[in-house]
């Protein structure tokens, strides 16, 4: 016989003696602490109270994040807040049939996410799991769904253009490989399907798309219209329609968000695209408010704004690999200084504005070029390149300034060369910056048409 130490229920540490000496090795002596674990009795919790989406738990110990289950149908719910010897969790499924008294136990961990090529085209749920009917995952990698933004001095810069297949985007707002742009808009402006036109005309390798609070008629509309076999082929989605529990569509962004993360960490690189992040936000704003925080600002709490810093800076490039994060905004009333797109708009790397009037008169993507903006710009063109793009700007600018004199027949041709140059090739100007849902344009050739346009204005 050979001794060993273990530790008692009450922490006390006491040698044992009755060991066999043939379990002298460490993993002998690890399997025999998980043979006491297995041995050791459960502890089980209770719910003290069910109210609206928050639910008390009494009798455990877990920690901010953990999971835990609910009564013999483990209804899974996880913490949210902690205070002395309470724990308040919101489920991760509907509260219906919840009651005081439940058994609650704890499983010890977070919320894990299924990452690997095995998740390329197929369709998951918010939590990770798929609702595609095609079977289970082919991955054996699970990991935590949190995760942390890359060492800000590790990331690579942004100085590779990325193609996105929209041709007023690459030409007017170009992106980078690593970068996070906004497509500002209001509800049902097109920011879905320009969002499926990225995701089939991207020269990324991997696409992870997140439908967050989406209607339930329009996902399989996106799958099968607007994204396409040709484009789910290479794309990983993860949806959460509108009637899940706040938990889940919020824990669906940070899903997708790990999914690309570790694609990014093989060194792909990858295009996240969220619809809606404003939808996240609400999510966040439900819980915060059930768990008791403060409103602030039209109703969010505060930790609604440190959340959609956590989220978005989790994206970009890292020591190799990219996740270029392209995320909706949905403007409350077309209100573009609403809170939500605010806030959104000081941490990402540019904004795309998508205009209802472009929208309902047919121009197709509604794009307001002279509102939108990429920070990142001058870093992935080049100094011609952006000379056409500063030409272009600059008629359409004037355009705009002379619309109301141009509409009531006051404005006098050849008051401004800049004027006259947009309204002469108005027609070539509207073809450039319109594309069919399912016409591709390819980069080289999108900055070959604006070259052509710009010189058939003249010297302007």
């Amino acid at each position: 016989m050979s001794t060993l130490e273990t530790v008692t229920q009450a922490g006390v540490a006491e040698t044992r003696t009755d060991v066999p000496s043939t379990w002298d090795t460490e993993a002998a002596a690890s399997q025999w602490r998980r043979a006491l674990g297995t041995a050791a009795p459960e502890r089980i919790g209770a719910v003290r109270s069910v109210v609206g989406l928050s639910i008390e738990v009494v009798g455990i110990d877990c920690a901010v994040g953990d999971l835990v289950t609910l009564g013999d149908a483990h209804v899974p719910a996880e913490v949210v807040a902690a205070e002395r010897t309470v724990l308040r969790c919101m489920p991760l499924a509907h509260v219906q049939g919840l009651r005081t008294g439940m058994t609650v136990r704890t499983l010890g961990h977070p919320l894990t996410v299924p990452v690997g090529r095995g998740l390329l085209g197929r369709v998951l749920d918010g939590l990770g799991r798929p609702i595609d009917g095609r079977g289970p995952l082919d991955v054996d990698l699970h990991v935590p769904v949190t995760g942390s933004a890359p060492n800000a001095l590790d990331r690579s810069r942004v100085d590779t253009p990325l193609e996105l297949g929209v041709r007023a985007m690459d030409t007017l707002v170009p992106v980078g490989r690593g970068q996070r742009l906004g497509l500002f808009a209001g509800s049902g402006v097109g920011k879905s399907s320009l969002l499926s036109m990225i995701a089939r005309g991207t020269e990324a390798q991997v696409s992870v798309i997140a439908l967050v609070g989406e209607r339930g008629r329009e996902v399989r509309e996106f799958l099968e219209d607007d994204l396409g076999p040709e484009g789910l082929a290479r794309s990983v989605v993860v949806v959460a329609t509108s009637d899940e529990p706040p938990l889940v569509r919020l824990r669906s962004a940070f899903v997708a968000t790990r999914i690309a993360e570790h694609f990014r960490g093989e060194g792909a690189d990858v295009v996240l695209m969220m619809d809606s992040l404003t939808r996240v936000a609400m999510a966040q704003r439900e819980i915060g408010l059930s768990v008791g925080e403060p409103p602030a600002t039209r109703g969010y709490p505060p930790s609604t704004f440190s959340l959609l810093a956590q989220l978005l800076e989790r994206a970009g490039t890292a020591a190799r690999g990219s996740v270029t994060g392209i995320y909706t905004v949905l403007v409350d009333g077309d209100d573009h200084n609403e809170p939500i797109a605010d806030a959104a708009r000081s941490i990402l790397d540019g904004h795309v504005v998508l205009d209802r009037r472009l929208a309902v008169s047919g121009h197709f993507p509604s794009i307001d070029t002279l509102a939108s903006v990429s920070r990142v710009a001058n870093r992935v063109t080049t100094r011609e390149q952006r000379d056409l793009a500063v030409r272009l700007r600059r008629v359409m600018a004037a355009r705009r300034d002379a619309q109301d004199l141009v509409d009531v027949g006051a404005y006098v041709s050849g008051s401004n060369p800049l004027v006259d140059a947009a309204l002469t090739h108005a027609k070539a100007i509207d073809a450039f910056l319109q594309q069919g849902i399912d016409e591709p344009a390819p980069t080289a050739a999108s900055w070959q048409h604006l070259q052509s346009l710009v010189l058939a204005m003249g010297d302007l």
